[in-house]
């Protein structure tokens, strides 16, 4: 079963320095039939002015994926780390027990990212954060596993949530397969292009909440980029 979300039917806000699309209930947008997908809570489509961002803010008990799609964000929180993490490339925070953090655009344009929010396993522990790059050459025509949490996913950034997420660039005409169990939760959103999933076109910035389908083939109608979140 595969649910289309068109990105023109999102809830959103535009508070002129962030616009923002929500794929499920977030902040002033709620809706009780769409508060997430699975243990995946949040899928934000935001866009970031120049020069603004979010000042220091609290968290816990979440595992916060920021998938960098244009431009570059700057990372600080309460345990000291600072990054900047630029676009193809991915930061992780578990909130854990409780963190502090701000995310700006220093940048001198428009910062574009997914920010993906997964209810860990347990709640508590000891917070982090980490950043790495994940070059879209090494994910051309593959499915890449970003960050998970699971031990098996060598060079994955670490979650603490039973999930994973997923990238890949494919050129038109190209296909990547993806398995899992039909039990589980899956949403893929197209950075860029448009996708057939299981023969369902899925355009940039659509999402694709997909459940029972053992697997899924993934074809580029166009030049694309997409993620993909597999959760329980």
């Amino acid at each position: 079963m595969i649910e289309l979300k068109p990105f023109a039917a999102l809830g959103g806000a535009d508070h002129g320095w962030l616009k923002a699309k929500h794929h499920f209930s977030f902040a002033n947008y709620y809706d009780p039939s769409n508060m997430g997908h699975g243990a995946l809570r949040v899928w934000n489509d935001d866009e970031i002015a120049p020069n603004t961002g979010f000042p220091a803010h609290p968290h816990r008990n979440m595992e916060i994926i920021t998938y960098v799609r244009e431009g570059a964000i700057t990372h600080q929180d309460s345990l000291g780390n600072k990054g900047r993490t630029e676009a193809g490339d991915v930061q992780v925070m578990s909130a854990g027990s409780g963190i502090r953090h701000s995310e700006y655009n220093l940048e001198p344009t428009t910062t574009r990212i997914f920010q993906i929010w997964i209810e860990p396993a347990t709640d508590g522990g000891q917070p982090t954060w980490g950043a790495k790059p994940f070059p879209k050459s090494d994910r051309s025509g593959k499915l890449v596993t970003l960050a998970s949490g699971f031990a098996d996913d060598g060079g994955a950034l670490p979650i603490r949530a039973k999930a994973r997420v997923l990238g890949t660039t494919l050129k038109a005409g190209e296909t990547a397969e993806y398995s899992a169990d039909k039990a589980r939760h899956i949403y893929l959103v197209p950075a860029a292009g448009s996708v057939e999933v299981n023969g369902v076109r899925v355009n940039a910035r659509d999402g694709a909440a997909i459940r029972d389908e053992a697997t899924l083939k993934i074809t580029a109608l166009e030049d694309s980029e997409l993620v993909l979140v597999d959760a329980a």
